[in-house]
């Protein structure tokens, strides 16, 4: 399989499920029931997201030029390990988060969004993702597209949905593939180099 492909599904279903019950998914819920305008709402988290994952694979790029190979598998295997025990911890939303009215629905949405993904565990997937990968747009659109699975309908049905989906099966899903990917770095499975 090529690498840009796998780093993008790859990319794509880790972030999809990790931010499932996230505190950025909460935000999407908060912000539709907030505001009821969901086209400028799920605009703002693309931009947002965007702008916010690109630094982020930007920085796992950058990492992968500072460790040799055998460090960085090192990092990269124990991070993903870390990521798989930081899923099953459940988010909280901070009130505080979505408190930018002047800036109207979209300038709100993309303020808090950007925020509340700094050195949430997706953005820190995807720093991992472009390191392990060396895969910058893959990651992005993956990691991006991945944010959008799983706010989109969020925002869309707000609250009809979140109390229908199995949190705690997600959350295990999604660390079963950090611990799966954390094993696969630490024996070189899929390593260049």
């Amino acid at each position: 399989m090529n690498i840009s492909f796998e780093a993008f599904l790859m990319s794509t279903g880790i972030v999809a499920l990790a931010e499932i019950g996230d505190k950025t998914q909460l935000l999407a819920f908060m912000l539709a029931a907030r505001f009821r305008r969901p086209w400028p709402i799920i605009l703002g988290i693309f931009i947002a997201t965007v702008a916010n994952h690109a630094f982020a694979a930007a920085v796992g790029t950058w990492i992968t030029s500072l460790l040799g190979p055998d460090m960085l598998r090192w990092v990269l295997g124990l991070s993903f390990l870390a990521m798989a025990v930081w899923t099953l911890i459940p988010d909280k939303l901070d009130e505080g988060e979505i408190s930018t009215p002047a800036l109207g629905v979209l300038g709100a949405t993309i303020v808090a969004f950007f925020l509340a993904e700094m050195g949430d565990k997706t953005q820190v997937a995807t720093v991992a993702l472009a390191a392990q990968y060396g895969a910058f747009f893959a990651v992005v659109a993956g990691t991006t597209l991945g944010m959008m699975i799983a706010n989109v309908p969020a925002v869309i049905v707000g609250d009809r949905l979140a109390n229908r989906i199995p949190v705690t099966l997600v959350h295990g899903i999604a660390a079963a593939l950090f611990a799966l990917l954390g094993i696969a770095t630490l024996i070189g499975f899929g390593m260049d180099g």
